[in-house]
């Protein structure tokens, strides 16, 4: 028999292994009795989010790989906005098949609930492991839980495999993706200076006290305009424009330190149109679009719950649609949204200085 005979094609339910998937939705082994319609399609939805998670958490382990380099080849920032392009599209996707959920009415939830025991989709690991792997810091968490230790009981108690515990701590004990991008940031060539050349201390703070200062002139202008066209009086629009402006210093020098990642960030920002930043810009823009794709899925997922359950306990003791709202909170990438707040338009901004560094030379 040839390697063409109908018995070695490959097949369409091969390929996928369809036998084997569509016996997952009827419940664990010995489960009694079948899954309503209703519970069938609970245990469908909520396959598919991990089945989800899977490729998420590889797509992000990928981008990781790539930028947690000492040196970041420039022609491996597209392949990284690749992944988190795809990854922000996946959490879209999520967000509206929470509305598949909706189509469950809260009594159809509750002629099954009994049947979920003690089960919660907090016990979801894959979901714990990517937010440890994008850096979300415990102490925005919930009581601070230490997601790391969390796993380490539940493998205890046999709910976890010892591979699944394996996996979760490898992600825990390396630099998040968070801590990668910032060290990336700190390398950012500013008016063309390198982290780490002679006289690159004295060029991050001329570019840093530029920045503050066109702040402060471009402040003057906005109050002068504002009480111009009786829209406020000078005094407290000046508090407020000038608040601002102290905290952005404050953002650049946390403690009374520059921080080059912020600076980088900001000169990325700032300059835009500088063609070696492109797809810097890029990658910052695909972590933000990420990071509020994930927001939305978080809010549309505690507002579908609340729609089912109200305000009652979740299935594994936690507080429920307060817990859920609390994650709506949660802020990963913290100086990519703060950064947005401190930005000048282009005019205002002093030149770049060694301009052809980045592609071209500006005319002055």
């Amino acid at each position: 028999m040839t390697d063409d005979a109908p018995s070695h094609r490959m097949t369409y339910g091969g390929y996928l292994q369809l036998d084997e998937l569509l016996t997952l939705q009827d419940g664990p082994q010995g489960y009694s009795p079948a899954p309503s319609n209703d519970e069938q399609h609970f245990i469908i939805v909520h396959q598919a989010f991990e089945l989800w998670f899977k490729l998420i958490l590889r797509e992000l382990k990928e981008t990781h790989a790539l930028l947690n380099q000492e040196h970041v080849p420039e022609e491996k920032l597209p392949q990284m906005v690749h992944h988190l392009d795809r990854v922000t599209e996946i959490f879209r996707l999520l967000s509206n098949q929470w509305k598949v959920m909706e189509t469950l009415t809260p009594q159809g939830f509750l002629a099954f609930r009994d049947k979920l025991g003690t089960s919660s989709g907090f016990e979801s690991w894959q979901m714990r492991e990517l937010e440890v792997l994008l850096g979300l810091d415990n102490a925005q968490r919930m009581g601070g839980m230490d997601p790391l230790l969390h796993m380490k009981k539940l493998a205890k108690e046999g709910k976890v495999t010892e591979s699944v515990l394996a996996d979760f701590e490898a992600t825990s004990n390396q630099p998040s993706l968070r801590e990668a991008l910032s060290s990336w940031l700190a390398r950012t060539p500013i008016n063309g200076s390198l982290a780490g050349s002679e006289g690159d201390s004295k060029a991050i703070e001329s570019f840093v006290d530029g920045h503050v200062e066109a702040m402060r002139t471009h402040g003057e202008e906005v109050i002068a305009h504002i009480v111009a066209i009786g829209h406020g009086e000078e005094a407290p629009v000046r508090a407020r424009i000038e608040a601002g402006t102290e905290q952005a210093a404050e953002f650049l020098r946390p403690d009374g330190i520059i921080s080059r990642s912020r600076a980088g960030l900001l000169f990325i920002e700032s300059y835009r149109e500088l063609p070696l930043l492109s797809w810097p810009r890029k990658l910052i823009d695909s972590f933000v679009g990420l990071e509020q794709s994930m927001l939305l899925f978080r809010s549309a997922h505690a507002r579908m719950v609340e729609r089912m359950i109200g305000r009652r306990m979740g299935t594994g003791g936690s507080s429920g649609v307060d817990y859920l709202d609390a994650t709506t909170k949660y802020r990963v990438f913290v100086d990519l949204w703060a950064v947005r707040t401190m930005l000048v338009k282009r005019e205002a901004l002093p030149n770049v200085e060694q301009a052809e560094f980045y592609g071209f030379a500006a005319n002055d």
